[in-house]
């Protein structure tokens, strides 16, 4: 794109989150140089989420802003901002404030936790999602109060782990019989679920909800008729793609209700791009859609978006999806996608501190968990990366370095 033609292009990015950030971020430094407006519907400063279940819950820290100076980059910033409406065929977006006309507009609108039905609004029920829920949760932290946990999935794992650091009782519920049960296999969580009663947290699975009943202290009500005592209710059930705003707009949605953008993140609306949790990409890697609701995502797809934008055209976006979780006193890891894996090799035993896991298909790595080993995260990660055939013998060694376990 000529530099003419950029200096006259308005970039609107709708979501100033990780992704949205750094979408503003990225065209500045692939050298577009028209301008760029960030809206936001939260009115802090635009900050990162993974401190929120960790370093300001238990008050070790303030906030989580992004050290980017939007002023020195030109970006305008628009916060507190409600985003309703989109009109493609105006190049236009309806805001709580009036329209906001766009020549190319940036969906990073990110994901919004799933509720348990009926506790909406019912006091002493949180969601951990946003900062000022970290700052509502922080004093119940503080208090040592007793908590049940609904959800045994990543953000709830995080928030047992800092309620117990700060000294509460937990009870963590899950409805499916073990944690993490969408996300990994039987056999790789059954270690897993030994961490919580080990760290003194209890784990109740094949445990559904009925009904919460408020007060001090409040219950927790299971379908089976147990009743859990509860100061505070955290639910952590899920998350699903904040597009309830783009209804009517024409805007191609998959099932889960992700915009479903292709190679180079474009959706089907001319000049309308979507990244991070709200964007399912198809990936050439694994034969299949994937949306990935995690940081590294809303950390690498901005630069696809921002080359496109620009005509630096970087090529399909197709990258090996990563993330990482803190829980009881483990920094666990996982890179790739193991659905469609033919075969599944330990390495080290999962009643240790450290172990991993690695998924192969046809002798070739797709994916890797790793539980206090980095290495192999690092190693398997590359493996995966350029599609290099192990040899699964040498491969399930946890003494051999995977780089060493090469066909």
């Amino acid at each position: 794109m000529s530099e003419q033609k950029q200096a006259q292009q308005h970039v609107v990015i709708v979501g100033a989150g990780m992704a949205g950030v750094q979408t503003a971020v990225a065209l500045r430094g692939q050298g577009f140089t028209g301008p760029v407006t960030l809206i936001g519907a939260e009115p802090h400063q635009p900050y990162d989420r993974p401190p929120l279940s960790k370093a300001i819950l238990l008050g070790k820290a303030e906030d989580s802003a992004f050290d980017v100076d939007f002023e020195e980059l030109g970006v305008e910033l628009r916060l507190g901002l409600d985003v309703t409406g989109l009109r493609a065929a105006d190049h236009e977006i309806d805001t709580e404030a009036g329209p906001v006309a766009y020549d190319t507009l940036v969906v990073a609108t990110g994901a919004q936790p799933v509720t348990l039905p009926g506790t909406e609004g019912v006091p002493g029920i949180h969601l951990l999602r946003t900062l000022d829920d970290a700052v509502r949760l922080g004093p119940v932290l503080e208090r040592r109060h007793s908590v049940v946990v609904v959800g045994a999935g990543w953000i709830g794992a995080e928030f047992a782990t800092a309620a117990r650091e700060a000294g509460c009782a937990v009870t963590v519920v899950e409805a499916a019989d073990r944690p993490l049960a969408g996300a990994l296999p039987a056999e790789v969580t059954a270690p897993m679920a030994e961490w919580y009663g080990e760290n003194g947290a209890e784990l109740l699975t094949h445990a559904r909800v009925r009904t919460v009943e408020p007060g001090a202290p409040g219950r927790v009500v299971l379908a089976d008729g147990r009743e859990l005592p509860a100061d505070a209710v955290v639910v952590g059930i899920g998350a699903l793609p904040a597009t309830g705003w783009l209804a009517g707009s024409g805007i191609a949605l998959d099932p889960s209700g992700a915009v479903t953008a292709d190679e180079r993140l474009r959706t089907n609306l001319p000049d309308v791009y979507a990244v991070g949790d709200c964007a399912s990409f198809p990936s050439a890697r694994y034969g299949r859609r994937l949306l990935v609701h995690h940081w590294d995502n809303a950390l690498q797809g901005p630069r696809t978006v921002a080359a496109t934008i620009t005509g630096a055209d970087s090529g399909p976006y197709d990258p090996v999806p990563y993330f990482w979780s803190e829980q009881f006193g483990r920094f666990v890891q996982y890179a790739g996608h193991h659905a469609g894996a033919d075969t599944l090799l330990w390495r080290g035993d999962p009643a240790e501190e450290a172990w991993s896991v690695l998924w192969l298909r046809a002798g070739v790595p797709v994916a890797v968990l790793a539980v206090g080993r980095p290495r192999d995260l690092a190693q398997g990660r590359k493996l995966i990366e350029t599609a290099t055939a192990v040899d699964p013998t040498r491969a399930a060694d946890p003494s051999v370095p995977l780089k060493a376990a090469v066909r």
